[in-house]
């Protein structure tokens, strides 16, 4: 990789971590997680789709941390689980979204779809089978909250973040990133 090259590959995975902070920052007053877990799972996506996969997985260990940070994360405990989830999720679509299916929509279909149950199940089986009720030791009113909190609203975001992200994936890769 040349010079110019990872100087572009820097500049370009910074302008999504500072997008994901603006847009964590924007939603968070919201008190909505749909619209934050949407926002930030298509970011997931487009960062991968348009800078690879290294930019990606930056993108989706920095997420929860920076949530966190933000006052809007959950607990500290679960950010590995979370870092881990958002992985699954970009390694879906880097690796579904990027073969050549036939067309484009059915890999960019079957990216959304990958992603988003792989990633619920990973969410699902570790924090809501693993870390709550064996890790954290949580009262049962906040061990509730928690566990839904990482159950299907997290397929439905992905499904939805995932889907925002392909019209925006298709016109970053014509406007921008033409060979």
């Amino acid at each position: 990789m040349s010079n110019r090259e990872k100087t572009l590959w820097m500049t370009r995975t910074g302008a999504f971590i500072a997008l994901l902070v603006v847009l964590q920052a924007a939603t968070a007053p919201l008190g909505n997680t749909l619209v934050t877990g949407t926002l930030v799972n298509g970011l997931l996506a487009v960062s991968v789709m348009t800078c690879g996969v290294m930019s990606g997985a930056a993108v989706a260990v920095i997420s929860p941390i920076l949530a966190k940070l933000a006052g809007i994360g959950p607990l500290w405990a679960l950010i590995p689980f979370i870092a881990l989830g958002n992985m699954v999720y970009i390694l879906a679509w880097y690796f579904l979204g990027n073969r050549n299916m036939g067309n484009q929509y059915v890999s960019g279909g079957a990216a959304v779809c990958a992603g988003a149950v792989i990633k619920f199940l990973v969410l699902y089986v570790g924090i809501v089978r693993l870390a709550v009720p064996v890790l954290l030791g949580l009262p049962e009113p906040q061990a509730s909250v928690v566990s839904h909190m990482f159950s299907l609203p997290q397929l439905a975001t992905a499904l939805m973040g995932g889907t925002v992200a392909l019209p925006v994936i298709r016109i970053l890769k014509r406007a921008v990133l033409k060979d």
